[in-house]
């Protein structure tokens, strides 16, 4: 008896799936603006009609995790996106006409906006949707094709985004891929026409060094340990709110949250009192509290809580804000909003990302000090400044580098769909959203058309006695 054929390898699902879209985008060619529409429109409806069914699931995923900083962080700005894109896609790909030298005259260039072909998407599992969609509709504006890996951290929103867009969309235009570590790295090893990665530094790495083997162009959309500065000016009771909002959003599982704060001496004792009277505000109770969210599992779990064990065995003093004094939260996958005073900069706290509730809080005695403290560490994806002076503003955005910025503010940079959003060296390669998202997954295409009478004939061999004259007119001033 034969035996029964053996399944295709993952690598090999992959790169069928991948020869399907390719053979889709040469068959069919650039979508129209009508289709680019018909599709985004299509996906933002479904997103409006899923919304409950998406916190659903991405509750379920974290054993917990608040329905209104779902619709607001997942649903809410994917719909901002496509609603931004469809309002702006004419303009966006309309060809652009640029001037040319006296030289080339009679003539003219142009550019002309293309898609790249076949992208692949990876999502990480803090925002699934939000990270999944809000690229894949920048991809679809620019009229790509598309291979989606979602989380398998998220397993059940994998799976309602799998159903979802198989629903909307055949797969030689958008296919979702699911699985674990292996098919990850099959995916990233595919020889997409552009890949883009959210995710940890770590992994980003190793994405890049897979796609560098196809020479694939990448956009990484990082992390980092993003700064909270206070400024001697700053209005302590209002920052200490909005940072408080920001870091507990999400239990802090935001690559853009603020993960350290630099508070001036004489102020550090104030700005303790103030966050932790602006915790109590917002979470006033958190066992049982359906707006605080839990960790995603229990290895992050083990991960913040070793940290902190460190950080207080190591001297530093420990601030955990137990409102209605609940006590340990394990059994939930809960941490209490937490802030470590003083950390060392060797404990894991001051060198990782921490992405959990916790704020470590140093003090500076100037302002310089502070910057310098920054500039001296990998450039983060975000910067926050809290002060009234322009003056100090502009030094520390002069002297602290970063991949964006909210000033008097936290996360809200990110959904400004006019802003570009993106890392700078360790924190990320590459922006997106609105209009630079289209770029992003499109070829700027450069075009000349010669005119009838061409003024290089005199740049040609046999080359004659009046060259010297032509050259003195290009190379004049």
């Amino acid at each position: 008896m034969s035996s029964a054929p053996s399944e295709p390898a993952p690598s090999e699902r992959l790169a069928a799936m991948l020869k399907r879209q390719r053979h889709g985008f040469a068959a069919e060619g650039a979508p129209s603006l009508d289709q680019r529409r018909a599709d985004i429109t299509r996906l933002r409806d479904a997103v409006k009609r899923q919304a409950h069914a998406i916190a659903d699931a991405i509750a379920e995923d974290f054993g917990g995790r608040a329905r209104h900083e779902t619709l607001l962080a997942e649903v809410w700005p994917v719909h901002a996106a496509a609603r931004h894109a469809l309002r702006r896609l004419p303009r966006w790909m309309k060809p652009r006409r640029v001037p040319v030298g006296l030289e080339f005259r009679p003539s003219r260039a142009e550019i002309l906006v293309q898609p790249l072909g076949v992208v692949g998407i990876i999502a990480p599992w803090n925002y699934p949707v939000n990270l999944a969609l809000a690229p894949l509709i920048a991809a679809l504006a620019a009229g790509n094709r598309v291979m989606l890996k979602p989380s398998e951290l998220t397993p059940r929103t994998s799976d309602l985004l799998a159903k979802m867009l198989g629903e909307l969309f055949p797969d030689d235009k958008v296919a979702v891929v699911q699985g674990g570590s292996e098919i990850g790295a099959a995916f990233a090893g595919l020889p997409f026409d552009h890949l883009f990665f959210t995710g940890s530094t770590a992994v980003g790495r190793k994405v890049m060094l897979a796609a560098a083997q196809n020479l694939t162009p990448v956009t990484l959309e990082l992390g980092g340990k993003s700064p909270c500065v206070i400024g001697p000016d700053a209005r302590l009771a209002e920052a200490a709110l909005r940072i408080a909002t920001g870091k507990l959003f999400n239990a802090g599982q935001t690559c853009i949250a603020p993960d350290y704060a630099l508070v001036p001496r004489d102020k550090l004792e104030e700005f303790v009192t103030a966050y932790a009277a602006a915790a109590r505000k917002l979470y006033p109770t958190l066992r049982r509290n359906a707006d605080y969210t839990a960790i995603l599992n229990d290895r992050h779990l083990a991960r913040l809580n070793s940290a902190l064990s460190e950080a207080r065995a190591a001297g530093a003093r420990i601030v955990a804000i137990d409102p209605a004094a609940e006590g340990d939260m394990a059994a939930e996958r809960k941490i209490a909003p937490t802030l470590v005073i003083e950390p060392r900069d060797d404990l894991t706290l001051m060198r990782e990302e921490i992405f959990g509730p916790i704020l470590p809080v140093k003090a500076y005695d100037r302002l310089d000090d502070a910057i310098e403290f920054i500039a001296s560490r990998p450039r983060p994806l975000a910067l926050y400044y809290f002060g009234i002076w322009a003056e100090h503003r502009e030094r520390v955005l002069a002297g602290a580098h970063s991949g964006g910025v909210s000033v008097n503010d936290v996360l809200t940079h990110f959904v400004v769909e006019d802003l570009p959003f993106g890392g700078i060296g360790p924190s990320g390669l590459g922006a997106y959203h609105g209009e630079t998202g289209f770029q992003t997954f499109s070829h700027r295409r450069a075009v000349y058309h010669q005119g009838p009478i061409d003024p290089k004939f005199f740049l040609r061999p046999p080359y004659s006695r009046i060259f010297p004259a032509i050259f003195r007119f290009l190379m004049r001033n």
